[in-house]
């Protein structure tokens, strides 16, 4: 949530950022809402004021036929101000929506673009595989997998629908391994605090992670007992400080999680069917912090680098992208993508996306901070990031790592977790 006096003090600013985001935001609503209401409590105060102060004359009064005027003129203040304080509320209620509908602004390093097709590619590491310097025509995963005995489409939709896939043998093992092997790595190398969160929420939390009101159509909810599935572990770790107050030499605070990740995929209709790139249920490792704003961009290259080491042990030729205003999202200020190459897809696959949220998430979950002890409290700035996303990490180790004659070679980081696995043949064995 954007700080509304921004918006009251520079609203042509604010329009112009809209403008590079190719939002639709109710600034003007915004602005009307926040005068009427400015304009209620202006009324309501005078009339307490005036309550106030013949009170305080009636109880000095000795004289009955004195206090009956003054009383009865009271009586009418009194509805007044009831009427004003309802007519208040719903203003209020109406203002609070309309500033939840608001994306976050882009940072001014943030490069001006329509859309992700002007996304800019910084940097890669690795050369990407071809059938050429393969010397033979890379399968995709979709065909890999079941091949090998790994993924079973077919009784995924048996189970549970389209999108969804089953994991069998050396194929559930080799989630598991990512998984475990991941989060080792954040916590021992990287310095994270694990978390294991619960996989469902409050609506609460929905709304102080920037969940809600934008993506309710994307999201599974339990109507009886108002609860909602996590689409990332964001959500839970967003909340884990909710209207706290944390001492600065606390910062930063830096968290890592495993959680099933669970989306309707409203917004991608008819987009990558094929395969495991797009699920409506996947499994993601995240990385969260919480730090001071004089150090959040520095968090956030930090925090893009910890991603980047995934792909570096894996050995998978990676490249980092930097996302254009016109694909910045709702909650980022600044966002990087790591994409993985994938040669039997021919495409590369965002496997994490990096993002600094400033204080976007901080004023909607009332995350605050004390600068020093005699300091008032100030928000914190939220940054989070894949590290990495599951499956498509297992779509660019099959594609990658695949063999002219259909086996895949287990990256040597996974085998100690893969029980000295080496090798992924036919029927998923050695």
């Amino acid at each position: 949530m954007l700080d509304l006096r921004l918006i009251r003090e520079h609203p042509d600013a604010v329009r112009e950022a809209m403008r590079k985001l190719n939002a639709q935001a109710p600034i003007d609503d915004i602005l009307k809402l926040d005068e009427e209401r400015r304009e209620l409590l202006q009324q309501v105060e005078g009339l307490r004021h005036r309550r106030n102060t013949v009170s305080t004359e009636i109880g000095q009064m000795k004289e009955q036929t004195q206090r009956e005027p003054l009383i009865a003129e009271m009586r009418g203040v009194n509805a007044e101000i009831g009427d004003l304080e309802e007519r208040l509320r719903e203003v209020e209620a109406r203002l609070e929506h309309a500033m939840y509908n608001v994306p976050n602004l882009p940072h001014a390093s943030v490069p001006v673009g329509e859309d992700e097709s002007q996304n800019i590619v910084l940097r890669q590491e690795g050369e990407p595989k071809t059938a050429e310097t393969l010397g033979f025509v890379p399968q995709p995963h979709w065909d890999l997998g079941p091949s090998l005995g790994l993924i079973d489409f077919e009784r995924g939709v048996k189970l549970s629908g389209s999108r969804f896939y089953v994991l069998f043998g050396v194929g559930a093992r080799l989630e598991r391994a990512l998984i475990d092997w991941m989060l080792d790595l954040h916590v021992n190398q990287h310095g994270y605090t694990e978390v294991y969160p619960p996989f469902v929420v409050k609506e609460e939390c929905m709304w102080g992670a920037g969940q809600l009101p934008k993506f309710i159509d994307n999201i599974y909810h339990d109507a009886e007992d108002d609860l909602w599935l996590v689409g990332t572990a964001e959500i839970p770790l967003t909340n884990l400080h909710r209207d706290e107050i944390l001492e600065v030499d606390e910062l930063p605070k830096e968290y890592v999680a495993y959680t099933p990740c669970f989306r309707r995929e409203k917004f991608s209709a008819g987009r990558d069917v094929r395969g495991l790139k797009r699920g409506h249920q996947f499994d993601k490792v995240e990385m969260y912090k919480f730090t001071t704003p004089e150090t959040s961009y520095d968090e956030l290259e930090n925090l893009l680098d910890n991603a980047e080491d995934v792909c570096r042990a894996l050995k998978i030729p990676h490249r980092v992208v930097q996302m254009v205003t016109g694909d910045l999202g709702f909650v980022a200020a600044k966002k990087y993508d790591v994409e993985m190459w994938a040669p039997g897809s021919g495409e590369w696959l965002e496997v994490s996306s990096c993002s600094n949220c400033e204080a976007f998430q901080a004023r909607r979950a009332n995350l605050r901070y004390r600068p020093s002890s005699e300091a008032k409290p100030e928000f914190l700035h939220t940054l989070n990031g894949s590290g990495l996303a599951l499956p498509r990490t297992v779509i660019a180790i099959l594609e990658n790592y695949q063999q002219a004659d259909g086996s895949v070679i287990v990256p040597e980081v996974l085998r100690p977790r893969m029980g000295g696995l080496e090798v992924i043949r036919p029927g998923g064995q050695a």
